[in-house]
C-alpha cells in the first residue's frame, strides 16, 4: 500500500507531501491544475518511462519519495531479496533527476538500477485508464490474464516443452551426425581396414627405427668383427699362446723356478684371451640377420610413417586414430538403431506436451466461462446488462505456455457481432468494460495500490454512480487511486484531495489539499455546477455525500 508521496521541484510542483490511505483516494481539480503531474512524478519513482523534461524550471534537480508498507509475504519482498537489498515491512523508493538529465534512485537507501525500480513498481502498483496502461487491450497479454484470473498453473507445460526441446535437439544432432558419417562412409571403411591391417602400435616406430639402423650397421662391421674373432682364435693367438705355454712349462723344471711367474702371467692372458674372444663371437651372433629381415622391417616402418603422414598425425597416435575411426564405424552401423530410439523418446515428449496443453485448453476453457459469468455480474451493475463479454480460445502457436490464443470480445447489443474491446466499445463504455475486467482479475489480488486515471471519462449520471459504487467496492480489498472529474465518483471516496494551480512570484505551481467535510461539499459542489457555486450546487453535492 502507497503511504506518502514527497514530491520536490517536479514539474510545476515546489514541495509536495501527501499521505494516501486504505481505501478508495480520489484526486480532483480543474483540467490542468496538475492531476497528471502526481501520476508522472510516482511514475518516475518507480522507473516508468515518462516524460523526458521533468525538472522545475530554474531548480538544479527534481526528487520524488514514495512510501509503501509491504504485509508479510508481499512479492515485492523477493524482489528486493534478488537485488540483494535486506527486505522488511516498509519500502522507501527515491529517485533523483538533475537539470542535464542524469536519473539516480535509491530503494531503503540502497543504490538500485531503474530495471530493479520496474520490477517492484510491478507488484506494488497498477495504473489504468482509457489507453489501458497495463494491456487489458492487448491481445498479447489475455492468455497470461486468464491463467491469472483462473490460477492456472503453465508449469508442466514449459516443463513438458522444454523435454520436447530436448529431446527433438538430440534427434536433429543424431541425424546430423549420422549424414555427415555416412557421406565419409567410404573413407571411414578404407582408411579404418588399413590402420587394422597394419595395426600400428604405440613405440612401435621408433623400435623400428633403431632395429633398422642397428642392422644397417652391422652389415659394415661384420666383416671386421670375424677377422678379429679369426685372429683371436686357435689358428691367431689363441694358438701361439697354447704352445708358448706348453713349451715353457716344458722347460720350467730345469729353469728351477724362473719360469713361474711368467707362466701365471701366461695362463691369466690365456683366461683373458678367451673372454675376449667369447665377447667377440657373441657379438657376431648378434649382429648376424637374414638380410629379409632388414627388408621387412624397413617396409613396415615405411608404412607406418606414411599412414602417419596421410592422417596428419605422429606415428604414434595411429593406434588411437584406428580406435576412433572403428568407433564411428560402430557409430554408423548402429545408428538407425540409436535415431530409433531417440525418434521414440521425442514422440513420447511430443505426446506429453500435446497433453500437457490439453490440460491447459481445458482449464483456460473452464476459467474463461467463469470469467465471462463473472463479467456478466460486473457489467449489470455498470448499467451495461445487454453487453456480453466472452472470452474466445482459439488454436494458436504452440509454445510453453501450450497451444491457446486467448482474446477478450465484447458485443455492445445483442445480436451485434463481438470484436475486440478497443474497437467495438466506445469511450464510456470502454472505461466500464476495462473497470469490471479490472474488478474481475484483480479479486484476489493483495497488496496492490490500483490507479484510476480518469477511467469514468464520457460517462455520467446514473452510470458514473454506478463506476464510483465499482471502485469503493474494489477498494474494500485494498487501496484505490482515482483521478476523476465525476462528482459521483468523487462522492465515492474515503479519502478526497483536491488539487490546484496557483501563481506565487510569478511563477505557476500546483498544489494538492486535503478535504475535510465542508470542502468536500465545496469542490463536490465546483464539479456539479462549475465555476459559479450555488447553494442549489451544494444541496446535490450534500445529496451525493450521502449517499
Amino acid at each position: 500500500m502507497l503511504r506518502g508521496l514527497d514530491i520536490r521541484d517536479m514539474l510545476i510542483i515546489d514541495r509536495l507531501e501527501l499521505s494516501f490511505a486504505p481505501g478508495l483516494n480520489v484526486l480532483t481539480g480543474e483540467t490542468g491544475a496538475g492531476k497528471s503531474i502526481l501520476l508522472d512524478a510516482l511514475g518516475f519513482v518507480l522507473g516508468w518511462r515518462g516524460r523526458a523534461e521533468l525538472v522545475r524550471a530554474g531548480a538544479e534537480q527534481g526528487e520524488v519519495t514514495a512510501e509503501f508498507a509491504l504485509e508479510a509475504g508481499h512479492p515485492a519482498q523477493a524482489v528486493l531479496e534478488e537485488a540483494g537489498i535486506p527486505a522488511s515491512d516498509e519500502l522507501i523508493l527515491r529517485r533523483v533527476n538533475t537539470a542535464d538529465g542524469r536519473k539516480t534512485a535509491w530503494v531503503n537507501d540502497r543504490r538500485v538500477s531503474g530495471e530493479v525500480l520496474r520490477a517492484l513498481s510491478d507488484v506494488l502498483v497498477e495504473l489504468h485508464g482509457q489507453q489501458d496502461d497495463r494491456g487489458l487491450l492487448n491481445p498479447r497479454g489475455h492468455r497470461e490474464l486468464l491463467d491469472e484470473f483462473g490460477g492456472i498453473d503453465t508449469a508442466p507445460a514449459r516443463a513438458a516443452w522444454r523435454a520436447r526441446r530436448v529431446a527433438a535437439v538430440a534427434l536433429e544432432e543424431a541425424r546430423a551426425a549420422q549424414a555427415a558419417l555416412a557421406a565419409e562412409e567410404e573413407f571411414l571403411r578404407h582408411a579404418a581396414g588399413e590402420l587394422t591391417k597394419l595395426d600400428p602400435q604405440p613405440g612401435e616406430e621408433a623400435e623400428l627405427d633403431a632395429r633398422r639402423r642397428l642392422m644397417q650397421a652391422a652389415s659394415r662391421i661384420r666383416e671386421d668383427i670375424r677377422r678379429a674373432h679369426q685372429a683371436l682364435g686357435p689358428e691367431g693367438a689363441e694358438g701361439m699362446l697354447s704352445d708358448a705355454s706348453r713349451w715353457l712349462d716344458g722347460a720350467a723344471e730345469a729353469a728351477e723356478g724362473r719360469l713361474d711367474g711368467p707362466l701365471e702371467a701366461l695362463s691369466r692372458a690365456v683366461d683373458a684371451l678367451g673372454e675376449a674372444e667369447q665377447g667377440v663371437a657373441d657379438a657376431l651372433d648378434a649382429l648376424s640377420h637374414d638380410p629379409r629381415e632388414l627388408e621387412a622391417a624397413e617396409e613396415r616402418l615405411f608404412a607406418i610413417r606414411g599412414l602417419a603422414r596421410k592422417h596428419g598425425v605422429a606415428p604414434d597416435e595411429l593406434a588411437a586414430l584406428a580406435a576412433e575411426l572403428s568407433a564411428k564405424l560402430e557409430t554408423l552401423d548402429a545408428g538407425e538403431g540409436g535415431i530409433a530410439t531417440l525418434e521414440k523418446a521425442a514422440r513420447a515428449a511430443e505426446a506429453a506436451y500435446e497433453a500437457a496443453a490439453d490440460r491447459l485448453t481445458e482449464a483456460r476453457a473452464r476459467a474463461a466461462a467463469k470469467l465471462d459469468r463473472a463479467m456478466g455480474a460486473e457489467l449489470a451493475p455498470l448499467k451495461m446488462e445487454r453487453a456480453v463479454f466472452t472470452t474466445q480460445i482459439e488454436p494458436g502457436e504452440p509454445g510453453p505456455e501450450g497451444v491457446d490464443a486467448v482474446t477478450f470480445t465484447v458485443a455492445t447489443n445483442p445480436g451485434a457481432p463481438a470484436g475486440p474491446l478497443n474497437k467495438i466499445a466506445s469511450g464510456g463504455e470502454l472505461s466500464r468494460f476495462l473497470l469490471a475486467l479490472k474488478v474481475c482479475l484483480t479479486r484476489h489480488a493483495t497488496g496492490l495500490t490500483m490507479i484510476f486515471d480518469e477511467i469514468d471519462r464520457g460517462v455520467g449520471g446514473a452510470t458514473a454512480d454506478a463506476v464510483g459504487r465499482r471502485l469503493a467496492a474494489l477498494a474494500r480489498e485494498g487501496q484505490v487511486l482515482v483521478v476523476t472529474h465525476s462528482p459521483q465518483v468523487a462522492a465515492m471516496a474515503a479519502h478526497h484531495w483536491r488539487v490546484e494551480k496557483r501563481v506565487a512570484k510569478g511563477q505557476t505551481l500546483s498544489t494538492v489539499t486535503p478535504l475535510d467535510a465542508p470542502s468536500r461539499v465545496d469542490e463536490l459542489a465546483r464539479m456539479l455546477a462549475g465555476e459559479t457555486v450555488t447553494e442549489e450546487a451544494r444541496a446535490a453535492a450534500r445529496a451525493l455525500l450521502a449517499g
